[in-house]
């Protein structure tokens, strides 16, 4: 069952109510950028305040520093004028329930979606898996706080990352909504 027209029909009603969105500026109006995780239950819009135009939204599988984040963050800034940058982790991340190992193996039996029962992952179905996913580092996490400020001090550390432009660690609260800063990744992100 595809949501392919659920989809269309909701971008039908977008464009009709579109109004002058086409002419927004493409550098982001508040001039700050969020690297955040790609989960569903994460709406950056509503928990930061932000409208259409105002900051850039980096997102991947648990938010993690990755290089093609790190890349997007350094055009951020260097192209489009971001000053400040923020890393969002989250409470209850699926990053959390897995290991690289575990992912090649799973992915090394068969390519079709793999099933948690609270412990461990299963694949229902076995055969036609890829040995590619061994060799892949999925940057899972292990403790959300330290996560978020490896993410942040890597980010810090990257020679194409400016000195100047602080760089905030949080975790969103997926149960009340509420952002936690971590003040060790904020204390590792300060500008200078």
């Amino acid at each position: 069952m595809s949501v392919l027209n659920e989809v269309l029909g909701a971008n039908a009603k977008y464009v009709a109510e579109f109004g002058k969105k086409g002419e927004l500026a493409l550098p982001p109006a508040r001039r700050f950028a969020i690297l955040t995780c790609m989960d569903a239950r994460l709406d950056p819009a509503k928990y930061a305040g932000l409208a259409e135009g105002d900051a850039h939204v980096i997102r991947n599988a648990g938010g993690r520093a990755t290089d093609d984040a790190i890349r997007s963050l350094v055009i951020s800034h260097k192209l489009l004028g971001t000053v400040e940058w923020f890393v969002i982790h989250h409470t209850d991340c699926g990053m959390e329930l897995f290991c690289d190992e575990v992912m090649g193996e799973l992915l090394a039996d068969s390519l079709a979606t793999a099933s948690f029962d609270g412990k461990t992952w299963s694949n229902p179905q076995h055969g036609g898996g890829c040995v590619a996913g061994r060799f892949i580092k999925w940057h899972t996490i292990k403790k959300q706080e330290e996560s978020v400020e490896d993410d942040v001090r890597r980010i810090r550390q990257h020679p194409l990352a400016p000195r100047n432009i602080p760089i905030y660690g949080y975790i969103y609260d997926v149960k009340s909504g509420r952002l936690v800063e971590v003040p060790g990744a904020t204390n590792a992100g300060k500008a200078s």
